[in-house]
């Protein structure tokens, strides 16, 4: 790796290699002319995915295993896109295990982005559905310069005589 200028992406002060740049990297590397990444699933379905990718030298010797696991309702790329996220990530593990693309940490951007947005979404409370209510009627009246309540928002009351708001 010596003088190759690795491309990264800066996330909170820090930066990571893409997988992308990974994979370049040992394809154009003439020390890792023959060698292969190969990958398999122990577990697909339609919800959730295990990827193992594994790397071999040109004798077909293991020299490093990656795994990744994704669910497919985690996150908007993961909607459409969990097998393949899946396996990228397995790959980028893979070729970091065998240095190549590592200075402080084995994670690709995506696996920290991804770390990052799950934990703020762990760590922000839960709102009640009044809350909620109240959150977008305070946005709706920033944003409308008018202390009106908006047409779509009605005041009725329950059977126990409480009055609510609904939308």
């Amino acid at each position: 790796m010596g003088t190759y200028k690795f491309k990264t992406v800066n996330i909170r002060g820090k930066e990571y290699v893409e997988v992308k740049e990974r994979v370049k990297y040992f394809r154009q590397e003439k020390k890792y002319e023959n060698w292969t990444i190969a990958t398999e699933f122990p577990v697909l379905d339609s919800e959730q995915a295990v990827c193992k990718a594994t790397i071999a030298d040109d004798a077909q010797r293991v020299i490093a295993t990656g795994h990744a696991h994704e669910i497919q309702s985690n996150g908007n790329i993961n909607k459409t896109s969990y097998i393949e996220n899946c396996e990228t990530s397995a790959v980028g593990r893979a070729l970091a295990i065998m240095g190549i693309g590592v200075d402080d940490s084995m994670a690709s951007a995506g696996e920290v982005a991804d770390a990052i947005h799950q934990q703020e979404k762990m760590s922000s409370p839960r709102l009640r559905p009044s809350q909620r209510l109240k959150r977008r009627l305070t946005s709706w009246i920033a944003q409308s310069g008018t202390s009106r309540v908006p047409p779509i928002v009605r005041r009725h009351t329950t059977p126990s005589s409480k009055s609510t708001v609904t939308n």
